[in-house]
């Protein structure tokens, strides 16, 4: 929600009417409409170019930086960022550059480019006393809170559109500023459908003429209906907001609006157009796309094929959700280390800075120094050394800072055992040794029961607290030889080296029955669950990687198509 307002909430302000004959009054009115009339706006901008003014050098850069406003809403994330680096590298105006920086921030961020986006982010932190124009600090304020809430640095990203509320330019409502809080807050879980930030956000939108800024807001209020169910509010909401949605035509909230729809009407019991509105949003999806929605998309469209006995469409489903959640939490994943790259560059320059600036303190010393008489000199050394010792110690602690950052790039994030991409380069390099050896190994792959029902019935925390658990038992009944992974959400994958498919089969059957038998106990509430579980062996399907992984999934599928909570060999079948 956060990025989906980027390219919508650049600051602007009231419209005056204007004539193509002073071209400098029409580019400012064609501005201040961009968010509050969009279709006006379109037509100001195709006007302007159809008739072609003449214009100054500043007015053809304010052009310029419009169209690169009017790309990026389209979605054409790539023209739009060569069109903003064009008005940021050549226009010479301060507030150009920095409304142009503003808005390549939150591109960026879209566009999954993390680390451009947070070098970009420190960039423009760094310049935030410089800027003195109202507009254009504005506009930099609320891309850092934009792009701090997709970092998920919650308080900062508040912090910053406190900061544009008391930052506020003449004419302009606070409808920015809470969008932003309320983006943060929801991102942050801070906020129900009863918060009052929420209702005073949407007045002030409503009353600033701000529609599709006003459906961010009422998009959030309809998706905390779903996460308090009250799904019956939900379709209300949306269906009262569908008009204005349509008429601005912008992709996230059509996207969105379908599928918090799917889900309302899979909780009211009516599969029929909770089927068809996740269908419209499966087809209204980018190729390649990585979203949340389309991953809720197709789960919902797999639980109504599964509970209608269709299991060919269900398997498919939950393929592509499956699909949709890794790459989802892949993503996340890469924020987060983006946003520690983009820190730890900034320390180490920091660190460097200090460095310099202590050396030139020694050569100051140095020459005071040397003026002096002996009996000063002893006091020069201690002195020397005192710095050097410092900058040593500054050294060492960057040193130590690189190797913990080294570290969590092959390690998951919350339960600390090797993050996908670091499991399977290590099961590759283990499997291409024992070859050599021809040793026997097993892959597992374990995969949580109805894992997505306990995050939607208790909570993400508590749903985090179940990995761990999960983790832990898991690592009881594992040798220190064997490795072990997080596959994305709720899957997981294990490599038992120099062990048969036998003995393979007993490890993986103590796992799944020590789970079943340990619940979890969290703020009262016990939650029991299990899991299913794939197994290959290098007996049956060799030593080459993909094939163990193919098979091992298979066998999980086949396990949860079963009845679940049961060990599948590939070939063969182990009751639970």
């Amino acid at each position: 929600m956060a990025m989906a307002l980027g390219a919508l909430v650049q600051p602007c302000h009231g419209t005056t009417k204007s004539s193509i004959t002073d071209p400098a009054a029409f580019l400012s009115q064609a501005e201040a409409l961009h968010r509050k009339d969009h279709p006006r706006f379109v037509q100001m901008l195709a006007q302007i170019h159809s008739e072609a003014p003449p214009l100054t050098a500043q007015e053809q850069w304010r052009l310029r930086y419009l169209d690169a406003w009017e790309t990026m809403f389209e979605g054409n994330y790539i023209k739009s960022e060569a069109q903003l680096r064009n008005v940021i590298d050549h226009s010479g105006d301060a507030v150009l550059i920095a409304k142009a920086s503003a808005l390549l921030l939150s591109n960026l961020g879209v566009n999954q480019r993390y680390e451009e986006a947070f070098a970009l982010a420190n960039h423009l932190t760094s310049e935030l006393p410089t800027i003195n124009d109202p507009v254009a600090r504005y506009s930099v304020l609320m891309n850092l809170s934009q792009i701090l809430d997709f970092a998920g640095q919650i308080d900062l990203a508040i912090h910053y559109a406190q900061m544009m509320q008391d930052a506020m330019p003449p004419g302009e409502s606070p409808c920015l500023p809470y969008s932003m809080q309320i983006a943060a807050l929801y991102n942050g879980k801070r906020l129900t459908s009863a918060s009052s930030i929420l209702q005073q956000g949407i007045d002030a939108c409503v009353g600033d003429h701000q529609p599709v800024i006003t459906n961010s807001a009422r998009l959030v209020l309809s998706n905390l209906y779903l996460d308090e169910n009250q799904p019956a509010k939900t379709i209300a909401l949306l269906d009262q907001v569908e008009p204005s949605i349509q008429l601005n035509h912008y992709y996230p909230h059509m996207l969105s609006s379908l599928v918090q729809r799917a889900e309302a009407y899979a909780k009211l019991g009516d599969d029929a157009d909770a089927k068809k509105a996740a269908l419209a949003a499966v087809a209204l999806g980018h190729p390649g796309e990585i979203s949340e929605w389309l991953m809720v998309a197709y789960d919902v469209l797999y639980k109504i094929e599964k509970q209608h006995g269709n299991a060919a469409a269900a398997l498919d489903y939950y393929e592509h959700y499956a699909s949709q959640d890794k790459s989802y939490y892949n993503d996340i994943s890469a924020r987060t280390m983006a946003y520690e790259m983009a820190q730890q560059h900034v320390l180490a320059q920091q660190l460097e800075t200090e460095k310099l600036n202590k050396q030139n303190s020694i050569l100051r010393l140095q020459q005071a120094l040397s003026t002096k008489a002996m009996e000063t000199s002893r006091l020069y050394i201690i002195l020397l050394l005192l710095c050097l010792g410092f900058v040593v110690f500054w050294l060492l602690k960057l040193k130590r800072s690189q190797l913990r950052f080294k570290e969590l790039s092959y390690l998951d994030g919350l339960t600390g055992i090797f993050n996908h991409q670091h499991f399977i380069s290590e099961a590759d390099h283990a499997l291409r040794l024992l070859q050599k050896k021809t040793g026997s190994a097993c892959l597992i792959f374990i995969d949580l029961d109805h894992f997505k029902q306990v995050n939607d019935t208790h909570g993400h925390a508590i749903g985090d607290t179940v990995l761990k658990h999960t983790i832990t038992i898991c690592k009881q009944h594992l040798r220190p030889t064997d490795l072990f992974g997080r596959l994305g959400g709720e899957e997981f994958g294990i490599l038992l080296l120099e062990c048969s498919r036998d003995q393979a089969i007993a490890i993986a059957d103590r796992i799944r029955l020590a789970i079943e038998a340990t619940p979890v106990d969290a703020e009262g509430s016990i939650i029991t669950f299990s899991v299913s579980v794939g197994l290959a062996s290098t007996d049956t399907s060799g030593y080459e990687l993909q094939r163990l992984c193919r098979e091992a999934d298979a066998a999980l599928y086949r396990a949860k198509r079963t009845g679940r909570n049961r060990v599948i060999v590939h070939g063969e079948l182990v009751e639970a």
